[in-house]
């Protein structure tokens, strides 16, 4: 995104995550990306992965995944929601018809390169789940692109030290060698600056949906004073959450999309349904509007209005030319243009230019 003019802040991005939300048919990722399109959302994101590469046979479900019908073995439920590559493909130039950016979180370094080198993929998404995959997410930040980093369930320090490895996977060369050291020289080095201003750093509460009381916006405000551009992933139930970090500083946003929640699948509960995402997209616009620029000037709009609401010096009763101003004598009342109040004790003591009724404006 262009930089917004000084003082003013950054469009926020809004990411609808369609995810799996598919349930691994093509028919309803491509209604999906037609919804997030219809909604006004900048961009719609899925997940492309390898249920063989990603899970072992006896991996066990979240129980959120096993209460929305996906049986205990994480595996199986993986299976029924690949959306197989020539279907992804369709789905990407689906998105591009429909003028919105197309994104998908890969979940190894083969679904990597598919969606950099085949689609043209522009960013890369890593979930919570690969923040401390470190040798995974070296391998995705040496594909050059930016990162946009999930950290549901993390530590700050595990946060710095996701970081570190995308620092070093951009300015280490190919003989250095990786290491937990490393990384973290990575990350003090003056030349970190340039990774770290294109790089997204989403606080996340890795639940579905997540409890309200435990989204921790105030981290917000804590990645970026490591320097990066802080983004929010919702799994909260409603909007409120969301736009309140968009209030905290948030320039992405995301929340998962679904068709409809009664929908069988492990995220459509979570998810807002397409007229809800078109508000969410409505609300994001406004409060960033409504942010504004840290500088405090009068505004337009409240301009005409400083006339009718603020007082200015008056005669509280009938004055003579020559007579001193006193506080028996001078008052503040609203009374349109004006001396401002604060000059009341600099005419303490003067004498009066000419006669004042009572309430008449104080000129010099």
């Amino acid at each position: 995104m262009n930089a917004p003019p000084a003082g003013l802040p950054e469009a926020c991005e809004v990411i609808a995550e369609a995810g799996v939300n598919h349930n691994g048919r093509e028919d309803l990722a491509l209604a999906l990306i037609r919804a997030a399109a219809h909604a006004g959302a900048d961009c719609v994101k899925f997940q492309t992965f390898d249920p063989d590469d990603l899970v072992t046979t006896s991996a066990p479900t979240a129980a959120y995944q096993a209460r929305a019908g996906a049986g205990s073995a994480q595996k199986t439920m993986l299976e029924a929601l690949v959306l197989p590559s020539p279907a992804l493909k369709r789905a990407a130039r689906a998105a591009e018809d429909a003028a919105i950016t197309f994104l998908s979180t890969p979940f190894d370094i083969g679904s990597a390169r598919l969606l950099v080198d085949d689609l043209g993929m522009k960013r890369i998404k890593v979930g919570s789940g690969e923040l401390t995959n470190l040798p995974f997410l070296l391998d995705l930040a040496r594909l050059g692109r930016p990162i946009l980093l999930s950290t549901g369930m993390a530590t700050l320090e595990e946060v710095r030290r996701a970081l570190g490895v995308v620092v070093f996977a951009r300015l280490a060369g190919a003989q250095e060698t990786p290491s937990l050291a490393a990384f973290e020289a990575a990350l003090t080095a003056p030349e970190a600056k340039a990774v770290l201003d294109e790089t997204v750093v989403m606080q996340c509460t890795t639940q579905y949906p997540a409890p309200h009381d435990q989204a921790n916006l105030r981290v917000l405000d804590a990645y970026a004073a490591l320097g990066v551009r802080p983004g929010y992933s919702d799994h909260t139930l409603g909007l409120d959450v969301a736009l309140a970090a968009v209030a905290r500083g948030a320039v992405v946003i995301e929340k998962h999309l679904t068709l409809s929640r009664a929908m069988q699948g492990p995220d459509h509960a979570a998810s807002l349904e397409p007229d809800e995402m078109a508000e969410l997209v409505r609300g994001v616009r406004r409060v960033t509007q409504a942010l504004g620029s840290a500088h405090k000037t009068p505004q337009p709009a409240e301009i005409a209005n400083m006339a009718v609401a603020r007082r200015v010096l008056v005669a509280a009763r009938p004055i003579q030319a020559g007579e001193a101003f006193t506080p028996d004598n001078l008052t503040a009342r609203r009374a349109g243009e004006g001396l401002a109040p604060g000059l009341y004790w600099s005419l303490l003591g003067q004498a009066a230019a000419h006669d004042f009724a009572a309430d008449e404006v104080i000129q010099p």
